[in-house]
């Protein structure tokens, strides 16, 4: 195969997937209702949490930095953590109780009414960000789902609003992620601060 075929073809699937989320009414009613969650949280003083397994990791470790840094504005950091960043919790509580508890654990540490969790998993069926949203949903947090098509209906009981990707392929539903994520930080950060 010619990398220009490949190139094209990866291109393609991406423009693709991006017009059928563009024009779902599911996915823009479910986009603005996590951006305006998110923005209720920081406007009370909660924060958002994040976490995900392998590249979703990645994904909400960069989504929380763009967060407690800046995106483009020079402004007051924001209160966000990826909870899949700390090896020692992890380690500790996956050797202690199971992978199953890691993120479930921190949020009854670190998690208040009022807070947003925000589970990135391709497939829906993490079982360990499952357990976060069930440990989140008892303390009164706001849980939202970043996923692909092929996700359960079990995570809308679970969850306040679920983004699913129109795709079954893991790397174009982790690059729609990262663009949701990054409409996500302007978005707050505009609303917050670009007025200043």
């Amino acid at each position: 195969m010619k990398i220009e075929t490949l190139f094209d073809g990866v291109m393609q699937d991406h423009q693709s997937i991006l017009r059928d989320i563009r024009s779902s009414a599911d996915s823009i009613d479910g986009f603005s209702a996590i951006s305006e969650m998110a923005l209720t949280a920081f406007r009370n003083g909660n924060k958002l949490l994040l976490c995900g397994n392998g590249g979703s990791a990645a994904d909400a470790q960069h989504i929380a930095c763009e967060l407690v840094g800046r995106f483009y504005l020079e402004r007051k950091a924001l209160d966000a953590e990826a909870l899949n960043v700390n090896t020692s919790s992890l380690t500790a509580i996956g050797n202690d109780y199971s992978i199953e508890r890691i993120f479930a654990r921190q949020v009854e540490a670190k998690g208040k009414a009022g807070d947003v969790l925000i589970g990135l998993t391709t497939s829906g069926t993490s079982k360990n960000i499952i357990a976060a949203f069930e440990s989140a949903k008892r303390l009164g947090l706001k849980n939202v789902c970043f996923t692909g098509e092929k996700a359960p209906a079990a995570l809308d009981t679970l969850c306040e609003a679920v983004i699913r990707v129109p795709s079954s392929c893991t790397p174009r539903i982790q690059e729609v992620h990262i663009l949701l994520g990054h409409i996500l930080c302007e978005y707050v950060e505009k609303e917050l601060f670009a007025e200043r």
